[in-house]
């Protein structure tokens, strides 16, 4: 029986500041953290009733201690959700909650739900990236891919081999001109309004108040970034400086069939136009954005002419000037994370696909000019997705 697709659109979205690993969340559950996102949707968005949430789907990358038993699930019963509420866990790595929010979404669209939650988490103080893990050795001795592949920071260094062109001196440019947007985005009020404040406690120092991303380096200089070393490779090009810190996090937005969001009262931040994931040769994962663009805006019918305003991961400076690169764009083309990006403020693995949404919401909200906008990022394992979204605030249409 053929079925008509719904249009889907970004309700809301928040986030917790982000930490650094073994910074102000050590001793903060990570569970908690995304559980604190889920009420705060809740609360900012009274006219939805709880029980109408048909569905939580939250990512982390480690799946296991207190990011494990189908997070999805338990996140929902702690945040008061109705038990009739259901729930489940997704793990595409860095993709982990752009994977929640179309998957989620896709429902949506069919008519499977009406509204869900979807989102991320990881907690890399309680949960190094690769614990646990157990590669299977055909992987490597079959040579399915070269060991730098399982080495995120080595797999910045081959691109930089594959695209010369992107060298260290434009990273650290790049890393320094992320530290001064997000400086500005803060002086100007834009990232805190979707912050949601966490108590923090320490055995020493007793409880806090997390209100502020704990990585920004506001004062950061090219000159400063040219000092690093190159941990991943000697005389290398990939610093600490000018690629995404190990942080602790976590997201969460809200989703809704159009006509559902307008029946109970929500107003959209954004509209889903189209998404896409992609595989990659595993060793230059960074390169994922690329062809995971360039199939979406295919799927939309665009160009990237069309491309108004765009957040991109900033996992390390050389993928996202290899993008740039790629569609012909400066390396300060003011379409992209105009807010700053994950150098500055963190990479919390599977969250950030939701944060970049956030931060895009944000500019169609400034910029009614802008009709389309883009959310990419690169996939460890080699992948890359994108997604482009409609501004409900596009003057064009008034």
């Amino acid at each position: 029986m053929p079925r008509e697709l719904r249009d889907v659109v970004f309700v809301d979205g928040v986030r917790t500041p982000f930490g650094k690993a073994g910074g102000m969340y050590t001793e903060t559950r990570a569970d908690d953290l995304v559980i604190k996102c889920i009420r705060e949707l809740l609360r900012r968005n009274a006219s939805l009733p709880a029980d109408r949430v048909d569905d939580v789907a939250i990512a982390a990358t480690t799946q296991t201690g207190d990011q494990g038993l189908t997070i999805g699930r338990t996140a929902a019963l702690l945040a008061g959700l109705p038990r009739t509420v259901p729930g489940f866990a997704i793990d595409r790595m860095c993709a982990g909650a752009m994977t929640a929010v179309t998957t989620t979404a896709s429902g949506i669209a069919f008519g499977a739900y009406d509204v869900a939650i979807a989102g991320g988490v990881e907690h890399m103080g309680h949960h190094p990236m690769g614990e646990g893990v157990d590669p299977n050795p055909r992987i490597l001795s079959e040579k399915l891919v070269d060991p730098s592949a399982l080495v995120m920071g080595q797999t910045a260094e081959n691109l930089h081999d594959r695209f010369p062109n992107v060298t260290r001196e434009r990273a650290d440019a790049y890393a320094a001109a992320s530290q001064r947007k997000l400086a500005k985005a803060y002086a100007d009020n834009v990232i805190q309004p979707d912050l949601v404040p966490v108590a923090t406690r320490s055995a020493e120092e007793g409880w806090g108040l997390a209100t502020f991303d704990e990585p920004p380096r506001p004062d950061t200089t090219v000159e400063a970034l040219a000092g690093l070393r190159t941990p991943f490779r000697p005389h290398g090009r990939v610093t600490a400086g000018n690629s995404a810190g190990l942080n602790d996090g976590a997201t969460a937005c809200l989703l809704a069939a159009e006509d559902v969001a307008k029946e109970l009262g929500l107003a959209p931040k954004m509209r889903l136009v189209a998404y896409s994931f992609v595989g990659v040769e595993p060793e230059v994962m960074g390169v994922g954005p690329i062809p995971a663009t360039e199939k979406v805006l295919g799927k939309a019918g665009l160009t990237m002419d069309d491309i108004g305003a765009i957040e991109i991961n900033e996992a390390f400076a050389v993928q996202v000037l290899a993008f740039c690169d790629h569609f012909g764009l400066r390396d300060d083309d003011p379409r992209i994370n105009p807010y700053g990006g994950a150098i500055a403020l963190g990479h919390p693995l599977a969250s950030s696909g939701v944060r970049l949404m956030l931060q895009l919401a944000r500019e169609f909200e400034d910029r009614p000019e802008v009709r389309y906008g883009l959310t990419t990022l690169c996939v460890g394992i080699g992948m890359g997705g994108s997604v482009i979204w409609e501004n409900p605030h596009w003057e064009g249409a008034k």
